[in-house]
């Protein structure tokens, strides 16, 4: 699987979590598409089969993503050196 870019990946979970938060206050046939549709798109992007799945992923994913990050001032640092 080809990992998503950060950005990409954290405006889905945006968009998830406003469709699941419209949709729990006041669920109608435009809600549940919006929420099935970017439920959908999450999978893809994690290659899940089941959202709950797709969310740990997506958890994992920024995590080994931020700690691959350099440090403020370690980046500055390397390129001094």
């Amino acid at each position: 699987m080809i990992a998503p870019a950060e950005n990409t990946l954290r405006t889905v979970l945006a968009r998830f979590a406003q469709a699941r938060i419209e949709h729990d206050i006041r669920p109608t046939g435009a809600t549940s598409r919006a929420l099935e549709d970017v439920s959908y798109t999450l999978c893809v992007m994690t290659d899940c089969q089941d959202i709950g799945e797709a969310l740990e992923a997506a958890d994992s994913l920024l995590a080994a993503g931020s700690s691959r990050r350099p440090v403020a001032g370690q980046r500055d640092k390397a390129l001094a050196a």
